[in-house]
């Protein structure tokens, strides 16, 4: 496929992960897939004359593209222009985050507790699925974990006004009219209702998060039930999609993603050290394949990562660096919980700062008369000792 995932907008930023120094964004998903209703304001429809005018435009193309009538009425029906979305598309904001912080948070004690349950209970299917498509069981599982927290974040934004409202919008139009497109034959096809086609607030559908053009390349039903339904509290359809994705992208089977140079069972690859004076990994073609998902080397180690710790795997030997400001990793942590303990929630100590921290950073230093940079310290932690 010509476009990755990666390229449609998600990076490093928006995975679907959560720190408990503060949330990463998620590309608007939230817990569960339930309705409108318990989405924030500027996710519900409103009311845009601009917007209606270019529907009105957009449905003559869509029938030249083979879409009918009543597939549209259907789709359009309760649809509509959501502010909120462009706010996010234009907010999106190219920061990176150290390997460090990514992993703390791709395999975070609780989501790597949850995959192990995830993989516990749904066992059965992944190893069903690693003898069909030759993917290994664990890397399924983690990628479910990193895109939609094994299903519990799916997204519940209605993917035809996503789409439709970022179309219009035009800063990609052409790109996101033919997720639009690609999303109205999926109606078309009886695979999921318009009002069950929900997803992130870029048009990310699922418990593995396809967009409709790689859901129309990738999707399989799994189950035979004559439909790709990558929406259901069932994940197998999903599970399978996400391995097909992986094989038909040139997946060697039986072959390692990589791993950490020098541990025991690593297979000889390219030497990879995404962060100075962090740990290097030696990585193999199959590293590369997890990249068509993401094209981010973080994400395709934190997968890597993630899956081997499932499968019963130690954390890394090598250890990170302290960070620009001097801190180590226990350091962070040791600042967020005497932080909370002075009243200054952080929201967890887990080594990350995020927005939450530096507010509670922010906050400290206001209330001792301090610049208020919201910037941690070596002199900062000592002070809260």
């Amino acid at each position: 496929m010509s476009i990755s995932r990666r390229s449609f907008g998600f990076g490093v930023a928006a995975l679907g992960l959560t720190a408990c120094g503060g949330t990463v964004p998620t590309g608007g998903r939230t817990s569960g897939s339930s309705g409108s209703s318990s989405l924030p304001a500027d996710l519900r429809p409103t009311p845009n004359a601009g917007y209606d005018a270019w529907v009105a435009a957009f449905r003559s193309r869509a029938e030249a593209k083979g879409i009918s009538r009543a597939t549209l009425r259907a789709a359009f029906r309760g649809a509509g222009y959501l502010p909120g979305v462009v706010k996010r598309d234009r907010n999106q904001t190219e920061f990176k985050r150290t390997l460090e912080d990514y992993l703390a948070i791709a395999v975070s004690d609780e989501r790597l507790a949850k995959g192990r349950a995830a993989y516990a209970r749904h066992r059965t299917t992944l190893k069903t699925l690693e003898q069909t498509y030759g993917v290994d069981a664990e890397v399924i599982c983690a990628i479910w974990g990193l895109e939609s927290f094994y299903g519990e974040r799916r997204g519940n934004v209605p993917v035809i006004s996503a789409t439709s409202t970022l179309a219009y919008d035009g800063r990609r139009g052409a790109f996101f009219e033919k997720q639009l497109i690609a999303a109205l034959k999926i109606l078309q096809n009886g695979d999921i209702s318009a009002a069950r086609m929900t997803g992130s607030w870029a048009g990310a559908m699922g418990h593995t998060q396809f967009i409709p053009t790689s859901y129309q390349s990738f999707a399989v039903d799994f189950t035979g039930d004559g439909r790709r339904d990558i929406w259901s509290d069932d994940p197998t359809d999903a599970l399978a999609s996400t391995a097909a994705y992986l094989q038909r992208n040139g997946w060697t089977r039986g072959l390692k993603w990589g791993g950490e140079a020098g541990a025991p069972g690593t297979p000889v690859g390219r030497r990879l050290q995404p962060q100075a004076g962090g740990p290097v990994f030696s990585v193999t073609s199959n590293f590369d394949v997890i990249k068509r998902y993401n094209n981010s080397d973080s994400y395709a180690i934190g997968v890597g990562h993630l899956a081997d710790r499932i499968a019963g795997g130690g954390p890394l030997r090598a250890s990170f660096p302290p960070d620009r400001y001097g801190l180590t990793k226990d350091e962070r942590i040791l600042l967020q919980k005497r932080l909370t303990a002075r009243g200054f929630d952080t929201g967890g100590a887990d080594g990350v700062l995020g927005p939450k921290s530096r507010a509670a950073i922010s906050a400290y230093q206001s209330s001792r008369g301090l610049a208020v940079t919201g910037d941690p310290s070596p002199a900062l932690l000592n002070s809260l000792g």
